[in-house]
């Protein structure tokens, strides 16, 4: 990642449990406390983008239906109104 020519300074107030654990990652990964922010942020902005995505949504319900083995009717796509006004 380069971030030398693109960052803008700014600063923070954290709460001291989350500045440990902040702190405790960044002496595991051997890594500065701020790229350790960095990447923490990066990650969870890309996890709520996926999110809010109706697309990765409808997947993971397909998903979801395919571990649980669940069945649909078979004529659903032809039928779909009827099934409709059933529920």
């Amino acid at each position: 990642m380069l971030y030398i020519r693109h960052m803008i300074r700014t600063q923070v107030y954290l709460p001291k449990n989350l500045y440990i654990e902040v702190e405790l990652l960044a002496k595991q990964e051997k890594k500065a406390r701020a790229r350790v922010i960095r990447e923490l942020l990066e990650q969870s902005i890309a996890q709520k983008n996926r999110r809010n995505n109706a697309g990765e949504a409808l997947l993971e319900l397909a998903r979801l239906g395919k571990r649980l083995n669940l069945k649909g009717p078979k004529d659903l796509s032809v039928n779909h109104d009827k099934y409709y006004e059933e529920i």
